[in-house]
């Protein structure tokens, strides 16, 4: 899933024709995938399995290492499905989340250390369902920076040295930067 489409990178770029469609596509992926890395998070997934052991339990918590916005299933590690409504969300009920707690009352988190006693999480691992504005301008922006870097591309990525002042490139535009820091966290293992 990509956070933007072409129709609205053409229309931030002014652009009315085809021509360059498959350019755009190609450097929404680009740009997604710069601000993925540069946050350590994704905005947008569809549900995939997560596999977790022993050592990722602490406290009758099971930690994530990452982002999880939904839950669809949980499997304990001797094969038990473990229903939603027993699961207390780390945080509680604010998204993305970070780790989950059983009922102590139902029982707790089992895994061994083969492959066959891993917990099962099964959902979207991700900060949210869909990319929030501010993500989805971002890589709007990105992506035109990207369009319009292929006509000078020699002069966007090299130091430049004026007077007594050095230019370095940005990785990211300084108002991409400013767009996404605030959801840049430090990058953890996933398991």
């Amino acid at each position: 899933m990509a956070y933007t489409d072409n129709t609205a990178v053409k229309l931030y770029l002014g652009l009315t024709g085809s021509g360059d469609d498959a350019l755009i596509t190609a450097l929404i992926v680009r740009a997604q995938a710069m601000i993925d890395r540069f946050t350590g998070r994704t905005f947008e997934a569809s549900d995939a399995t997560r596999y977790f052991f022993s050592d990722d339990v602490d406290a009758g918590v099971l930690w994530f290492g990452g982002d999880l916005c939904s839950i669809t299933s949980v499997t304990n590690g001797d094969g038990t499905a473990i229903t939603v409504s027993d699961i207390q969300t780390m945080p509680v009920n604010t998204t993305p989340y970070y780790g989950l707690r059983i009922d102590p009352t139902v029982g707790a988190f089992t895994a061994g250390t083969s492959t066959a006693d891993r917990i099962t999480v099964v959902g979207k691992w991700a900060y949210s369902a869909s990319a929030p504005a501010d993500i989805v301008q971002a890589t709007i922006r990105m992506t035109a920076f990207l369009y319009r870097a292929r006509e000078n591309g020699g002069d966007t990525d090299r130091t430049v040295f004026a007077g007594n002042a050095t230019l370095s490139p940005q990785a990211l535009p300084v108002d991409v930067q400013a767009a996404v820091r605030a959801y840049a966290m430090a990058v953890t293992s996933c398991a």
